[in-house]
């Protein structure tokens, strides 16, 4: 794989027209300040104009020599850390911007005073100094991206300061700092600090140690009591007098050093460094106070870098940065960004190290530089690093890590991203003399270089010198203040779509010699463009729409690279065409070669192929790009073609050429798949002949579940709809029976569901929404036989209830026969139930009206009389069914015996039909309900029988039979009770004997 690709990422060059030898520069909004050396103690002020060209807005004089300065977006404000009397001082430079406009008052205030009304107007108009005042000298400084507050690192101990906006009035709004929190770091020096959202990055010469303050609500007492016993705790760790991070440095001696392993520690492993930090609120108590506790995310220790001589006293940390990567095209305003992921960079002398700090804490990249770096500075698209001959530039894995971070399912066969283990390249080492410090704004890179005086070969040789680290910065120190020949530099970094195009330009060098660089040049020409998308300002860029074209075109790239290259990842081809917007017929076209009959094609474009064509898809290929298709997966892939041949984009090949294909692979590889594809062929071409040919080579149960192997062959989805194929309608006129068997099998394989069934045989017959079509009946009652799972077995029942009840009481014939029978029916299906004699009874009474339903009328009572429907949720179903026949009659006492109402059944039996109430009670009043024999229907009887006197004589046989029963159930004297007073003797008497014989022979 190539390290250095050698392109142009650097642009034009403009010099920053300084007055004094800069000392220390930073980058604001649209401006450069620059602190100059400590003669003339002033900060020179510089707009950034488009190009890199620079105008002088003004300067400010500071208290002394500026050691350390940093910029806040948030807040527009300059923070430094300065030098008088060998004591330093810490300042912040509020509304600076008011000397473009020829104002020179300066107001200097101390942080958190209270300031009246008319001294606080004069500010509108003059800078603002807001001094901070700390118990330890300031030794470096942070400000957040994100909410602009400031972060100090002291001896032992940072301090945040929190930004405030206090409204003087409607006019005007002043900021200010509160000091909130200190972090109490025992044994701990600060080389440099980072702050953003809370997290906190900080370094020692050989340390690095990343935390996060979690802030938590709670009262003031618990927020005290945690306070103080936050450090106990420390100490019961075990580390009580000095932490391991110093405690061998004290260990050195005359003649050695005693050096720890290096360490790495992530996560909740992090908490093992034994570094004890104490928290100390220093905000004004409110009524929601808040406290932090202390999250630890990295600690990692170095060793110093040793050689067959000795230790190399250059070894430790530098250019600690935390980088923020916002919400992509978030409108939110600036302050109001959404922080999508957090990346910390730190460097030593010769490596680099890039981590991601997220949901989980891991070193994404790692960059090895060919010589000894001064100083780096990370952006979403590059690290810059300098040395000291080149500035040097890197590829970054930012956008990659965010990517994933935005949208976990980025790595489907939908969407896809360049992984973020991509080995890293340089871009560019672009020759400089001396460069010293450096700093990134927007598209520009400032960089400051001091020309050496003395010779370069001899700067260049190794020394073998084992001098104390104090002795040689002191040298270094003298040396560097007597070079003549200082440049500050405003590098102008090319424009993203420029470089896009280099990269894919300079890829095709290495398409038939190196893939794996060409993919790797591609892909870094992807994440490029991803990045420059994922930033905040994209959506009011200039280039936003040139952007999102290269975007697409740097996937459709991709995905060639995977369809040509024979590579371990050619899946990587279906999800990056996806994303480029590219039809089929347009990939086609791009890498099928029409002239060339023998062409070879690779796993990736037949992967890409085979998923395209197997989803529902409206694009329809023309008759030349089929066959062609079918040419393709004859030679790559034969046995994908029956399914291949079934896809909706395939519906204007030629049937004849698709037929030929699939008699050569029938040869090597037959299957009832292939047999119904060509039967749909034969449809297609009116060969008819063939057609049954085909049909006739397999039985029915066997082409059923073939079906299943390619569903396709009778539905088809188009724009989310499940349309009938040409196959269905056959089916559907000359084998009904086939197609609902097939289409059972396909909803039990979970290869169609129930509402998409219901559309199909909707669409199939004709049928208007609300019209269900005796297809669609029989395919529930097919369903019925099969199914096993309860809630669709219920919501069937319904159905076909719905259904049988509809056509009852509408006297509406089925427009084609049932596929089954009641008989059918009942001998198959458990959920229909041989129809109870009593019922048989009451519809043997005069039925005529009904007798061309009586086909529904027997199949919605063989349901009731199985236990399976629930009749609770069947009622309203049965509403429309009323009590005026015998068929409402069966339903109601139906449903009053399935919900266990004996007596009103009773009761409508015996009003409705006297001869049935028998027959109901030898079959429903068993076990616990025989007693209704002589508590119910007995008195009934004979009451409704001295009404009627000899007028009724199905009463009166209804009542000797009940009598009988009654007879043998009881004992003579509860029977004797039982027996009206005022009835005739000779016709109770025959009972009464029956029922003392039966005793006496008992």
């Amino acid at each position: 794989m190539v390290q250095l690709y050698n392109l142009h990422p650097f642009g034009s060059q403009r010099v920053v027209p300084c007055k004094q030898e800069p000392a220390h520069f930073c980058c604001g909004q649209d401006v450069l300040f620059v602190a100059s050396t400590a003669a003339s103690c002033r900060v020179e002020v510089f707009a950034v104009r488009e190009q890199g060209r620079c105008e002088a807005l003004g300067s400010f004089a500071t208290l002394g020599p500026v050691l350390r300065m940093a910029h806040s977006s948030a807040g527009d404000y300059l923070v430094t850390i300065e030098e008088k009397s060998k004591a330093t001082f810490l300042r912040a430079y509020m509304n600076w911007r008011c000397m473009s406009s020829g104002s020179s008052r300066v107001c200097v205030r101390m942080v958190g005073h209270k300031m009246e009304e008319s001294y606080s107007e004069t500010l509108k108009e003059q800078m603002s100094v807001v001094e901070m005042p700390l118990s330890d000298p300031p030794l470096c400084i942070s400000c957040c991206p994100v909410n602009g507050d400031l972060l100090v690192g002291c001896k032992n101990k940072l301090v945040v300061f929190c930004l405030k906006y206090l409204v003087i009035n409607q006019n005007l709004t002043v900021l200010d700092f509160e000091r909130s929190l200190i972090l109490h770091i025992d044994n701990l020096i600060p080389a440099e600090v980072a702050f953003c959202a809370r997290h906190i990055a900080v370094t020692t010469e050989l340390d690095v140690l990343i935390l996060k303050l979690v802030q938590q609500s709670t009262d003031r007492t618990e927020q005290c009591a945690q306070g103080v016993s936050a450090p106990e705790k420390a100490e019961d760790g075990g580390v009580k007098d000095e932490s391991p991070s110093t405690h061998t440095l004290q260990l050195e001696l005359d003649e050695f050093i005693v050096c720890q392993k290096p360490v790495e520690l992530l996560g909740e492993e992090s908490k093992l460094c034994e570094i004890p930090i104490t928290l100390e609120s220093t905000e004004l108590p409110t009524e929601d106070t808040k406290h932090f506790q202390v999250q630890y995310l990295l600690f990692r220790r170095f060793a110093p870098d040793q050689s067959p001589f000795g230790f190399c006293e250059e070894t430790k940390l530098h250019s600690l940065q935390l980088l923020p990567v916002y919400q992509t095209a978030c409108e939110e305003t600036e302050n109001e960004r959404k922080l999508l992921s957090l990346f910390c960079f730190f460097s030593l002398p010769h490596v680099g190290y890039l981590y991601s700090i997220g949901k989980l804490v891991e070193l994404i990249s790692t960059y090895q530089y060919s010589e000894k770096s001064e100083q780096a500075v990370l952006t979403p698209q590059f690290l810059h690093v300098i040395t000291s001959q080149n500035l040097q530039c890197f590829t970054v894995r930012c956008s990659a890590a965010a990517a994933r971070d935005e949208d976990p399912y980025i790595d489907t066969t939908v969407k896809a991203c360049p992984p973020v283990t991509l080995d890293v390249c340089t871009l560019r080492m672009q020759l400089f003399i001396g460069p010293r410090a450096i700093c990134h704004f927007k598209n520009h890179i400032i960089l400051l270089t001091k020309a050496d005086t003395e010779d370069i070969t001899e700067r260049r040789k190794p020394t073998r010198r084992m001098l104390s680290r104090k002795a040689d910065s002191i040298k270094s120190r003298t040396n560097s203040e007597s070079e003549p020949g200082w440049n500050l530099y405003i590098i102008n970094t090319v424009s993203t779509i420029q470089l896009y195009r280099e990269m894919v330009d300079y890829s095709r060098t290495y398409e038939n010699v190196r893939t794996e660089s060409c993919i790797h040049l591609l892909s870094e020409a992807h994440l490029l463009v991803r990045a420059a998308i994922m930033d905040p300002h994209f959506l009011k860029s200039d280039e936003k729409e040139d952007l999102l074209r290269a975007f697409r075109e740097s996937c459709a790239f991709l995905g060639d690279c995977y369809s040509r290259f024979d590579t371990k990842d050619y899946h990587l081809a279906l999800p990056y065409y996806r994303m480029s917007g590219l039809s089929m017929t347009e990939v086609l076209k791009r890498l099928v070669s029409e002239r060339d009959e023998m062409q070879a094609y690779e796993r990736g474009f037949i992967f890409y192929l085979t998923h395209s064509l197997n989803e529902d898809s409206n694009e329809e290929l023309s008759k030349e790009s089929g066959n062609k298709v079918l040419q393709i997966f004859y030679l790559a892939d034969p046995v994908q073609l029956p399914h291949i041949l079934c896809s909706p984009c395939m519906r204007n090949v030629c049937p004849l050429t698709a037929v030929k294909y699939l008699q050569k692979v029938e040869k090597m590889m037959p299957s009832v798949v292939l047999t119904l594809t060509k039967a749909f062929l034969a449809l297609k071409m009116g060969d008819l002949t063939m057609y049954e040919r085909e049909m006739d080579s397999y039985k029915e149960t066997t082409l059923a579940c073939g079906f299943i192997g390619q569903p396709r062959l009778l539905q088809q989805r188009k724009e989310g709809i499940v349309m009938p194929t040409e196959f269905a309608v056959h089916l559907k006129e000359m084998q009904p029976g086939l197609l609902v068997a097939a289409t059972v099998a396909l909803h039990e394989n979970s290869k169609i569901e129930l509402e998409e069934a219901n559309t199909f045989f909707k669409m199939l017959c004709s049928s208007s929404e609300n019209t269900v079509p005796q297809l669609l009946v029989d395919f529930w009652e097919a369903l019925l036989v099969v199914s096993s799972q309860e809630e669709i077995l219920q919501e069937l029942l319904l159905r076909v209830t719905s259904q049988y009840v509809w056509r009852i009481s509408k006297k509406q014939l089925p427009e084609t026969k049932p596929l089954k029978t009641t008989e059918d029916l009942i001998n198959s299906c458990s959920h229909f139930g041989l129809i109870f004699p009593w019922v048989t009874s009451i519809m043997s009474v005069g039925c005529s009206s009904d007798k061309d339903y009586r086909e529904d009328i027997s199949r919605l009572q063989s349901l009731l009389c199985s236990r399976s429907i629930n009749i609770a949720s069947a009622l309203p179903v049965l509403e429309p069914l009323t009590e005026a026949d015998n068929v409402g009659l069966t339903i109601r006492v139906l449903c009053n015996t399935h919900l266990g109402k004996y007596e009103e059944a009773i009761d409508q039996l015996l009003k409705r039909c006297p001869d049935a109430a028998v027959f109901y009670a030898q079959h429903e009043l068993k076990g616990d309900n025989q007693a209704l024999w002589w508590n119910k229907l007995l008195p009934e009887l004979c009451k409704r029988a001295r009404l009627t006197g000899n007028d009724c004589p199905v009463l009166l046989s209804s009542l000797k039979e009940t009598l009988s029963v009654v007879a043998m159930e009881l004992e003579l004297r509860d029977f004797l009770s039982l027996l009206p007073e005022d009835g005739t003797a000779a016709f109770f008497l025959p009972h009464l004997l029956h029922c003392s014989q039966r005793k006496l022979l008992t």
